[in-house]
């Protein structure tokens, strides 16, 4: 249900703009979209687990702000980012 060592490492590294960036709008994104996808497997066999649910509410609220900011300050990177993850709607 928690993002491994290993597989978070390879998401920031897949996503980070410079050496040393963890916290960038992008890594974020990318982050969150990692544990929305993996608390949705764990609801599919968890249907009653309305605690992890609200987190996962939570969770979405907070990657939806974060793509709205960076829609609004760099367009470019917010349409790379979106074909990255594939949240087309």
């Amino acid at each position: 249900m928690t993002l491994t060592k290993g597989k978070k490492r390879e998401i920031i590294d897949s996503y980070r703009l410079h050496e040393k960036d963890t916290g960038s709008v992008e890594v974020q994104v990318a982050l969150l979209t990692a544990r929305i996808n993996d608390l949705t497997e764990h609801f599919k066999e968890n249907k009653k687990d309305h605690h992890s649910r609200l987190g996962l509410l939570k969770m979405v609220g907070k990657r939806r702000r974060l793509l709205e900011y960076l829609k609004r300050t760099e367009i470019d990177a917010y349409r790379a980012l979106i074909d990255n993850l594939n949240l087309r709607k």
